[in-house]
């Protein structure tokens, strides 16, 4: 039986329209891919509840479930588990996004996420935002 893994992300769009991108650091799995910010969903939490605080523990930056807007969703298979990310889009925040965990950010144009290599569940994500944006 195939594991389903909940991870919420989020698109982070700033004034001028450029969408917040993070590099996975060694070490971890797909590291050097880019992903939106995000991550596992606790159990107890809801999508919204978890991007809230991986957005605070990942880039020092806080938000509030109103400022999420629900966008699309992934839904794909890996070798050994399911992963379900619903995407969200947020343009209000506190703080300056900043590197917490050993990633690289980058503010990236949605006519540009295409020249980041990604893993396979975020690339059919790019023309939703491309078409959003």
């Amino acid at each position: 039986m195939t594991r389903v893994i909940l991870v919420a992300a989020v698109a982070l769009v700033d004034v001028d329209g450029r969408i917040l991108l993070a590099q996975r650091p060694e070490g971890k799995s797909m590291a050097g891919l880019w992903e939106f910010p995000g991550g596992k969903v606790e159990p107890g939490e809801t999508p919204e509840v978890a991007l809230i605080r991986e957005l605070h523990e990942e880039l020092g930056i806080d938000t509030w479930q109103s400022c999420l807007a629900p966008l699309t969703f992934a839904s794909h298979a890996y070798d050994d588990f399911h992963l379900l990310m619903p995407l969200f889009v947020c343009r209000k925040w506190q703080g300056v996004a900043r590197p917490r965990e050993g990633q690289t950010l980058a503010w990236v144009h949605a006519r540009d996420l295409r020249n980041y290599p990604m893993p396979p569940a975020d690339i059919p994500l790019i023309p939703i935002l491309r078409d959003l944006l």
